[in-house]
């Protein structure tokens, strides 16, 4: 897929900000650390287009990316961030729970995980949830690098034992260090817009 152009045209946090334009639209959602930016970054072809931070969880809004005037990439705010207020907390879910049930041009959501180490409860919990409400979901286990290539196989075992996937649901093993599986998100991006 080539990156001809993208804009982050909206920042959201509220359902009357989202774009209005219909394009087929592709969550990212994953723990505040887990590296969706950088997921963003090697997604679109850009160095610092999705800004990283040192501080996790610092992204508090629903970030509309607009991608080849095609699609939206949909970065949400990252989960399991342990500094945010209980009152945040709880207006974050609300916001994601409502996008999630609501939003009829979701096509796919990307759930990051981290690959070095086995999904968190909140991992779990937000698996069982898009489940729970039929969303297709892609597992992108980010930092493959990390992993020596001889544990890499046992890892994955691991983490698909954890999460016990559901038929339909696929998992791609990414690294924005070497662009492992960046392919092939391209590739289903294409074959959902495609239809």
């Amino acid at each position: 897929m080539k990156i001809n152009s993208v804009d982050l045209t909206i920042s959201a946090v509220r359902r009357s900000q989202y774009p209005t334009d219909n394009k087929p639209e592709f969550l990212l959602v994953g723990r505040s650390n887990v590296g969706k930016s950088s997921f963003i970054n090697t997604i679109i072809n850009r160095k610092n287009y999705a800004r990283t931070s040192s501080n996790p969880g610092k992204t508090q809004t629903i970030n509309f990316y607009l991608v080849n005037n095609e699609f939206y990439l949909v970065d949400a705010p990252g989960y399991g961030f342990a500094n945010l207020s209980k009152a945040n907390k709880k207006k974050f879910g609300l916001m994601m729970e409502d996008y999630l049930q609501n939003r009829p041009n979701l096509k796919q959501v990307f759930m990051l995980i981290d690959f070095r180490i086995k999904p968190t409860a909140d991992d779990i919990m937000m698996y069982e949830f898009l489940l729970h409400y039929n969303i297709p979901v892609t597992i992108v286990a980010t930092k493959v690098d990390k992993v020596g290539i001889t544990h890499q196989q046992k890892q994955r075992n691991a983490i698909l034992d954890e999460l016990e996937l559901t038929v339909g649901n696929d998992f791609v093993m990414f690294s924005n260090i070497n662009k492992m599986g960046k392919d092939q998100i391209h590739d289903k991006i294409k074959r959902i817009i495609i239809g």
